[in-house]
């Protein structure tokens, strides 16, 4: 029978790999805590018109990259290509539209699109929203809490790209008067950006194609629509933090989700390559209304983990690991029940039970092989005299018999 492999793009996760995982997500989640943030968890499978309002049917996400089916009731489901729409869904189902909130998450996301370093088909990443705030102050908390992961975790060669895409008149008007500039430039224009031109214009300032990009160069500024008080907020964001981070005002940033509205950012590291974000967000007022629910002023961000995790320059405390080796000639339960107290001992060490019928010569070479720092050895003259012989793993200290008592002791000193 022929085996079966894992999905394309969908890799598995073993202790090994999550070494690096494991304390960037705990500092993040310390991070966010000092924010005062609360943490919500919300379905991986939502209603496909959730994502098609929210997202935007312009938008590659929902045109080409979600997992869509459909149920046994003929009803299309999608895996979530991102955080933030279930968030607001369910604020909105719960009633919470008119409060003031903010939360964590941290969780898989799913896009149908060519894996690469950093990016894959099932993706993780942490975000924040912050609902029920007006643009200015939360403005300002969301760029200090991107600062704060930034120099928590030690991020080398990041840049804070910010920019502000106005109010729904200012846009109107820019829209406009992009969309009058490049109609003599159509036929240069790639068939992408094309339907951009006629469905979201702003998505254009996006485009990747380097003729594009040479196009724009002479086209209109976003930053000669918006109002005097968006310009403000900008520059104020970067004198405040440019002691803390290099802040660059990018009036192409728009995004790659129709929602965004006001303030928009990406955090940058060239460390990455030429995909270099690793965190991007921005303000979303209207995307409440557009999901059914109140009027709900917000911003947030998301963080993409894989990139996160490999530029941070932080790593795991080196853990205390232990071996406890029984080697009776018949099942000891003694041996189980000694393991399982010095573990209530000390939750901070790492003991593994070597649960083999190999040789006590044979377990005590496999625990050399972990890094433990000792073995706790229960053998038939152990069980005859309730004792544990501690053996040193790391040096040639005589090893020692102690009471299981004493070994308790002992552990909780380790």
């Amino acid at each position: 029978m022929n085996k079966i492999n894992s999905l394309r793009g969908m890799p598995d996760f073993y202790s090994d790999d999550l070494i690096s995982w494991t304390p960037v997500e705990n500092k993040l989640e310390k991070i966010f805590k000092t924010f005062s943030i609360g943490e919500i968890r919300t379905p991986i499978l939502e209603y496909t018109d959730l994502f098609k309002r929210s997202v935007g049917d312009t938008s590659d996400i929902v045109n080409k990259e979600i997992y869509s089916f459909n149920d046994r009731n003929d009803q299309s489901l999608s895996l979530r290509p991102e955080g933030t729409a279930g968030v607001i869904r369910s604020v909105i189902e719960k009633k919470l539209d008119q409060q003031q909130s903010k939360f964590w998450y941290m969780g898989p996301m799913f896009r149908y699109e060519r894996p690469q370093k950093g990016r894959y088909r099932q993706f993780h990443q942490a975000g924040i929203e912050f609902l029920g705030y007006e643009e200015g102050q939360s403005d300002f908390e969301l760029i200090a809490l991107v600062c704060s992961i930034i120099d928590g975790l030690d991020i080398k060669n990041a840049k804070l790209k910010i920019n502000h895409l106005g109010d729904k008149d200012s846009k109107k008007e820019f829209s406009s008067s992009l969309v009058n500039y490049l109609q003599p430039f159509k036929d240069q224009m790639d068939e992408k950006d094309i339907e951009r031109l006629n469905k979201n214009p702003l998505r254009i300032l996006d485009s990747k194609d380097h003729k594009m990009q040479e196009i724009l160069k002479d086209g209109p500024s976003l930053s000669n629509f918006i109002s005097e008080s968006a310009n403000d907020l900008l520059l104020s964001i970067k004198e405040t933090f440019g002691d803390q981070s290099i802040i660059e005002i990018d009036n192409k940033l728009v995004r790659g989700l129709d929602y965004y509205t006001g303030l928009v950012f990406e955090a940058c590291s060239s460390d990455l390559g030429a995909q270099d974000a690793f965190i991007g967000g921005g303000r979303y007022d209207s995307l409440a209304q557009t999901l059914g629910g109140k009027n709900m002023p917000a911003i947030g961000l998301a963080i993409g983990l894989e990139r996160l995790i490999s530029i941070s320059s932080v790593s795991s405390l080196n853990e205390k690991k232990l071996v406890f080796i029984s080697s009776t000639s018949n099942i000891a339960p003694l041996a189980f029940k000694i393991a399982n107290q010095l573990r209530n001992a000390n939750s901070n060490i790492s003991l593994d039970m070597d649960l083999t019928d190999s040789s006590l010569k044979a377990k005590l070479r496999r625990a050399n092989k972990t890094n433990a720092s000792h073995a706790f050895i229960f053998g038939d003259e152990e069980m005859t005299n309730k004792t544990v012989t501690v053996k040193s793993l790391r040096d040639d200290t005589e090893q020692v018999s102690m009471s299981i008592t004493e070994c308790i002791d002992f552990y909780k000193k380790i």
